[in-house]
């Protein structure tokens, strides 16, 4: 992780759902860490489609900051429903 010690294994395992909290982050703080830092392209590489469409709930989203980023990660929620609805 950028600003903490934290190996990637223990990143990987919390993404995965193997572990509760990797340092002091959970799966949903790192989710709004990733989305306030990078481009949405790459945290959809980390997480996944079907993961990254479990991450964005309202309440996610709106700890993104600032706030012209949620508003990205809106648009890209809907789009990602969308494109999973329109794959099954």
């Amino acid at each position: 992780m950028w600003d903490y010690n934290i190996s990637i294994d223990e990143l990987e395992m919390l993404i995965n759902g193997d572990a509760e909290r990797a340092g002091h982050y959970t799966v949903q703080t790192l989710f709004i860490k990733m989305a306030s830092g990078l481009p949405w392209f790459t945290v959809l590489g980390i997480f996944g489609a079907e993961r990254l469409k479990e991450m964005m709930t309202d309440e996610i989203v709106g700890k993104i900051w600032p706030a012209t980023v949620q508003k990205k990660y809106r648009y890209v929620r809907k789009r990602l429903q969308e494109a999973l609805q329109n794959s099954k």
